[in-house]
């Protein structure tokens, strides 16, 4: 789950205003399946086309340094809103509570207060959008939890400049949204198609230019666009596909959850051309990764 001539990500400045005389950018929900809908009326209805609002506050330090060291920009959004519960000072606690949980890494958290969750479900669970718990996207699957992405991405990440990332399994898009806030390149891949074009509708408003879309088996990776240096799984196998491990740049790290009833997360590291370290994180629950696409 931008405007090339700025520089990524947004500060939070661009996507809130404290200003007691100006409206805030968002006014109501703007759902998957109405975000398109809602801009091309906002654009039709201001002469000359919608124009984003001037920033006018000031980022906290952590979004300065997510703004130093992420290399794309979110472009700026105007959805209207319907639901308190949805709002930038919501979203905020959500990240607090993140990094509560140990989650460390500032370009990280930042990616997490600049993605808007709230847009990538439906309108009846958006009020929920910024509790720290999965929820259904349909055909059985989840948008996974803000601690899960966050601890993820962080551990993938481990500090370093990523170039070109893959995900498995893009869902409704959310996931990706936020890599692409850390990572100069992120390619990501669906086998359920309407999720597939969920995605895309989600993502489209926000003009991500460092993201790519793919339709297709995940458990195979994407051979044309590798090496990769990381690779994350949003979905469960017995073990991870040796096809995705030779997918890794030398250095590069894949983390998946992996088991059945009983899970855990898994660090992989390619050490060599043909060898790869393994390490076991902390348990967590996904859904099943499976071959194919439907």
């Amino acid at each position: 789950m931008s405007d090339k001539t700025r520089t990524f990500p947004l500060p939070l400045s661009s996507i809130t205003d404290k200003s007691p005389t100006k409206k805030p950018v968002y006014n109501s929900v703007a759902t998957p399946q109405t975000a398109t809908q809602n801009a091309a009326r906002t654009a039709a209805a201001t002469p000359g086309g919608w124009r984003p609002p001037q920033p006018v506050a000031s980022p906290s330090r952590a979004h300065s340094y997510a703004q130093e060291r992420a290399q794309v920009q979110l472009a700026p959004v105007n959805p209207p809103r319907a639901h308190a519960l949805v709002s930038d000072g919501v979203r905020r606690a959500m990240v607090q509570r993140v990094a509560k949980q140990g989650v460390s890494d500032p370009v990280v958290l930042g990616a997490l207060d600049t993605v808007p969750r709230h847009l990538f479900m439906d309108e009846g669970l958006a009020p929920q959008a910024y509790i720290d718990a999965s929820l259904p996207i349909g055909h059985h699957q989840t948008i996974s939890q803000p601690y899960i992405v966050a601890r993820m991405i962080e551990v993938m990440r481990a500090g370093q400049d990523l170039h070109r990332v893959l995900e498995i399994g893009t869902g409704c898009g959310y996931q990706a949204a936020v890599l692409a806030c850390v990572a100069k390149e992120v390619y990501s891949i669906e086998r359920i198609k309407p999720l597939h074009e969920l995605a895309k509708t989600n993502l489209r408003p926000l003009r991500v230019p460092n993201l790519r879309l793919h339709y297709g088996d995940g458990m195979l990776g994407l051979p044309q666009a590798a090496p990769f240096d990381g690779i994350i799984l949003a979905a469960a196998g017995l073990e991870v596909p040796q096809a995705l491990l030779d997918q890794l740049n030398i250095g590069g790290r894949l983390v998946a959850p992996v088991g059945a009833r009983t899970q855990h997360l898994e660090l992989v590291t390619r050490v060599s051309k043909n060898e790869w370290v393994r390490q076991t994180l902390e348990d967590c629950h996904f859904v099943p990764l499976r071959p194919g696409t439907i």
